[in-house]
């Protein structure tokens, strides 16, 4: 537990963010050239081929989507010994260096500043998602949301759900629409958004065509906790304001 209180929540107490919810693979460290490298060996061992294109299909899938998708390629392994494999070799990228997306630690310090609680929602199970949570100061998440944690996966909202709802038993009366959703693929956006979570989607090596329940920003370099406030308490279901 910290030995004191965060900050008081600086923006408006009716309309302005409550809290924002981050993806962790491709939006806060651009880990999937990891994955991609550790299906495409796995694949190749098991006498298959694997290309990028293929890798870029799993983007922001639930992994054991992934590791049936895998299994179609020729990989003649159980889903769960698939996973265990992937997660080995991208716990061993990660430990030599975290690739942090543009912006992305900028944000979340100014995001700290302003007193905004944070939490990390992704597909990855929970050691890779402690590794990666582990570089940033103490504190930065108040809690993490991991694939191993839910039933149904990414494009579900059920990892979203899980976040609000937990969420709901620290801020008093939590509005999803009040609370950002950061994620950078098709699954994790609709996952994000089917949840009520106020939905940008920043691509990066995935493609995210536009859609009525997100917002498309191109990065987060120079984005600041004033800009998802202005997002949540000005956005129409076609376009938000962007910084």
């Amino acid at each position: 537990m910290p030995s004191s209180l965060p900050p008081a929540n600086a923006f408006d107490a009716v309309e302005g963010l409550q809290a924002v919810l981050w993806d962790m693979d491709g939006t806060l460290v651009d880990t999937e050239p990891y994955w991609i490298a550790a299906e495409r060996a796995l694949v190749e061992e098991h006498g298959g081929r694997w290309t990028e294109e293929d890798g870029l299909r799993l983007v922001g899938q639930a992994l054991p989507a992934s590791a049936r998708m895998l299994q179609d390629a020729g990989v003649r392994l159980g889903v769960r010994e698939i996973i265990d494999t992937l997660i080995a070799e991208v716990l061993r990228g990660v430990e030599r260096e975290v690739p942090w997306r543009p912006g992305a630690r900028e944000l979340l310090a100014d995001l700290d500043r302003h007193g905004v609680p944070c939490a990390m929602v992704t597909m990855s199970e929970g050691p890779l998602a402690g590794l990666v949570a582990a570089g940033l100061p103490a504190g930065t998440f108040r809690f993490l949301v991991t694939g191993d944690m839910v039933s149904a996966g990414k494009p579900d909202p059920e990892p979203y759900l899980l976040a609000l709802s937990t969420l709901r038993e620290s801020i008093e009366s939590l509005v999803p629409h009040r609370v950002v959703a950061l994620e950078d693929s098709l699954p994790g956006a609709t996952s994000a958004a089917a949840s009520g979570a106020a939905t940008i989607a920043v691509p990066h090596r995935g493609h995210v065509p536009p859609a009525g329940g997100w917002d498309l920003w191109e990065t987060l370099a120079g984005v600041g906790a004033p800009h998802l406030d202005a997002f949540v308490r000005h956005r129409s279901p076609v376009a938000g304001v962007r910084p």
